[in-house]
């Protein structure tokens, strides 16, 4: 892998991260189009620090939030903020059991084609149609903009939705936001959350993966370039800055319903590539 495509990878990891269109999905379109050959384990690899990259950019984002929520967890100040720390890492469960059981099913769908990622996109855009006009109903957008607060069933809810959305081209910001906006949750609140649940599962697996990085021969004909993995990190982090805060903007005035059409034309062509 050359260091362009590193950068390319990097930028529309960083989009596609937050925006509900699959950035894993993204990934993989992307590399049919640049020609980019590699086995799935280094797929995987990049992809996971790519991810990595996006989890900073979370944080940076919402730093005051991650800022008081890791106070009050670590204190164990027993208030509101510790209690959504608490929910968060519940919602982490269903997506550590699918990493512990099914990693090789879940790999063997990274880097075989596009048809997946196909299948899954029209799932993306189906899933996101639905939650806009079920929250719609007839009182209009202001009742979208109601709701509850998130509930530790609605975590795990979420969770599932998060553990669902390791396939290629099924979007995990659009799966679990409008799987948080169908149950009634709040637009905002859901965002936030989605976004923040994302990143104890992606900094644990990336620690690991760091560590084999750096025990793989640096003369391995299948080692991805530290320089290259560096540009890709880089990239994916100041677009999904970016990224995140558009995001944000777009989930409280409830314009992801967009996507969905994006999506429906993606998993055509997907599924039409030859």
């Amino acid at each position: 892998m050359e260091w362009l495509d590193a950068l390319i990878l990097g930028i529309v990891q960083g989009l596609a991260e937050y925006l509900p269109i699959s950035s894993s999905g993204h990934l993989e379109i992307f590399r049919e189009i640049l020609g980019i050959d590699l086995p799935s384990d280094k797929v995987l690899q990049f992809d996971l620090i790519l991810h990595a990259a996006t989890v900073c950019s979370t944080i940076v984002i919402l730093w005051p939030m991650f800022r008081r929520l890791c106070a009050s967890f670590f204190t164990f100040r027993r208030d509101a903020d510790f209690y959504y720390v608490c929910k968060i890492l519940l919602s982490c469960i269903p997506v550590a059991v699918v990493g512990l059981f099914f990693k090789d099913t879940v790999e063997s769908f990274f880097g075989s084609g596009l048809t997946v990622v196909g299948i899954c996109l029209l799932v993306t855009a189906a899933l996101l149609a639905f939650a806009h006009w079920s929250s719609m109903g007839a009182r209009g957008l202001m009742a979208a903009n109601r709701g509850r607060d998130i509930s530790w069933l609605d975590a795990i809810v979420i969770g599932c939705a998060q553990a669902v959305a390791v396939l290629p081209g099924l979007s995990r910001s659009g799966t679990t936001i409008a799987t948080g906006i169908l149950i009634g949750d709040k637009r905002d609140k859901v965002a936030s959350f989605s976004f923040l649940m994302v990143i104890i599962p992606i900094l644990g697996e990336a620690l690991l993966d760091i560590k084999d990085i750096a025990s793989e021969p640096a003369s391995s004909a299948s080692a991805i370039e530290p320089m290259t993995l560096l540009i890709g990190f880089l990239a994916s982090f100041v677009v999904g800055c970016c990224a995140c805060r558009w995001m944000l903007s777009l989930v409280n005035r409830g314009k992801l319903v967009w996507f969905s059409l994006y999506c429906i034309v993606m998993g055509v062509v997907c599924l039409l590539w030859r």
